[in-house]
């Protein structure tokens, strides 16, 4: 591991955040549009019932601000890899002394910091437009957001391992995975409300049970450890899952010389 070369990596995404403003979409843009769309959808329901309606509201921006954590973090890891096929620079890439371990450090760590600006909006849209704190979670906040965020980074693998070996045909996977996680996994609501047919899939996934960790901490319960172990331990095997499909890719790419389909 070089330390350079990785600094040298998230430099060189962020040299391309400032020249292209257009990106900044994802991070600022994007994120206030969903905590300012869900969040009057749960005062207009609060508006129309009792308790359950303000409870529902609650729901509703807890949901979408803990999804931008698996959001941004899978999108911006995934989105990073796409620009060097963008700008035709993955044959530089390959042939540089850089490393795998060394590039997703580097994009790893750009992306933390992207992450930060948009949770940081999030956050303040709605501390501000709708009088709630996500940090009203408290301490557990952190290992929740934590599973989330290792959710979204095993999805990246798995979608850039997809760009990898199909090409950029590959490249609506980087969005609209993260639109199928979000009615499964419970996000603004308990899987009981999926159709019975569609739970079983919510079982299996991790982010179900992060989902349900916030809501059972928003309505004043305990931590829940067992919901929040069951979301790290799927977390966890679907990045091991991930490192051995997208290691799998890689040597399908070099050996089958698919870099020429980026240069």
């Amino acid at each position: 591991m070089n330390g350079t070369r990785v600094v040298g990596v998230a430099r060189r995404h962020v040299i391309v955040l400032r020249r292209v403003p257009f990106r900044w979409f994802d991070i600022l843009v994007w994120p206030a549009v969903d905590v300012i769309l869900y969040g009057s959808i749960g005062v207009f329901v609060s508006q129309q019932t009792n308790q359950a309606g303000r409870s529902s509201a609650s729901y509703l921006l807890c949901g979408i601000m803990l999804f931008h954590f698996l959001y941004q973090t899978q999108v911006h890891n995934t989105t990073a890899v796409l620009e060097e096929t963008w700008s035709r620079n993955l044959l530089n890439l390959v042939t540089s002394p850089v490393t795998e371990l060394e590039y997703a450090t580097g994009i790893a760590l750009f992306g933390l910091v992207k992450l930060i600006a948009g949770i940081g909006l999030v956050t303040l849209c709605g501390a501000v437009l709708y009088s709630f704190n996500l940090f009203s979670l408290g301490w557990a906040l952190v290992p929740i957001a934590g599973a989330m965020m290792l959710m979204g980074w095993a999805i990246s693998l798995f979608v850039m391992g997809l760009v990898f070996r199909f090409g950029q045909a590959a490249e609506a996977w980087t969005w609209g995975i993260m639109f199928i996680a979000l009615p499964l996994s419970g996000a603004m609501y308990p899987v009981s409300s999926l159709p019975a047919a569609l739970r079983p899939i919510s079982y299996v996934l991790p982010t179900t049970y992060a989902f349900a960790a916030g809501r059972a901490v928003l309505d004043g319960n305990r931590m829940p450890w067992g919901q929040i172990g069951l979301a790290w331990a799927g977390a966890v095997v679907l990045v091991i899952l991930g490192t051995l499909f997208i290691s799998r890719m890689l040597r399908t790419f070099r050996r089958r010389g698919l870099v020429t389909r980026f240069s």
